[in-house]
């Protein structure tokens, strides 16, 4: 039985732990659904009782399989702070802080159960190739996130001067103006604030353009790290 437990969270080759990770994964795509019938304002308690129910069977399962994991780890350490096995406790642990508990600050913490979604990326080469391809462009992301943010703040430095004089109400500091840098560099472009001078409309031309940047260049880093992680995930 100890062989048979083991082979199915180690070992990927055998049929058995394919049909373990699919049942696993089913099992998740399961929870998120009940976690989304629990937000219906006209379910009745029997309904919910049977939601709760699910809730306690799906986490006692996750909770056997992340002890399994523990316990066949080489290096227990590493496996508790790894990617997947922090997301693995972080699945469990909201239901476990919250049972027996009515607190709003509780009943809040278990939106974490949402992290569960994240487990499918130990279960699907797909998503395996994804976290992998994060990972290999971990660094030009967080380069270009940097350079992201400072452009936003200069976005919005540069439109509270040009507009602040003529729309004192719409772009009355630079951290209100902030949001329309965030909507005109990201080219969502709601139209709720938005420049009426002359300079402020030539300033926000430039923004767009760069806003086009700003949305394509990550595309490309991970595009060509996602072809770095087939190769890796594939070997």
């Amino acid at each position: 039985m100890i062989s048979i437990a083991k082979k199915i969270i180690q070992d990927r080759n055998i049929q058995l732990k394919r049909c373990f990770d699919l049942f696993i994964q089913m099992l998740i795509f399961l929870s998120l659904i009940s976690f989304s019938l629990e937000t219906l304002p006209d379910i009745s308690d029997e309904f919910r009782k049977y939601l709760n129910l699910f809730e306690v069977i799906t986490v006692g399962i996750f909770t056997v399989e992340y002890l399994l994991r523990l316990y066949y780890a080489e290096n227990k350490f590493s496996f508790v702070f790894s990617f997947f096995g922090v997301i693995d406790l972080l699945a469990i642990l909201p239901f476990y802080i919250g049972a027996g508990l009515d607190l709003r600050s509780i009943r809040s913490f278990r939106l974490l159960r949402l992290i569960r979604i994240l487990k499918l990326a130990r279960y699907n080469a797909a998503m395996r190739r994804i976290h992998r391809a994060f990972i290999i462009a971990k660094e030009e992301l967080t380069l270009f996130l940097m350079a992201s943010l400072i452009i936003l703040y200069l976005a919005g430095v540069g439109i509270y001067y040009f507009e602040n004089p003529a729309q004192p109400a719409a772009f009355c500091s630079v951290f209100h103006s902030l949001w329309w840098a965030v909507a005109t560099l990201t080219t969502v472009g709601y139209g709720d604030i938005y420049p009426i001078t002359v300079g402020g409309k030539i300033f926000t031309f430039f923004i767009l353009i760069i806003g086009l940047g700003v949305v394509s260049i990550p595309a490309g880093i991970v595009a060509s790290a996602l072809s770095k992680a087939r190769e890796l995930v594939d070997d």
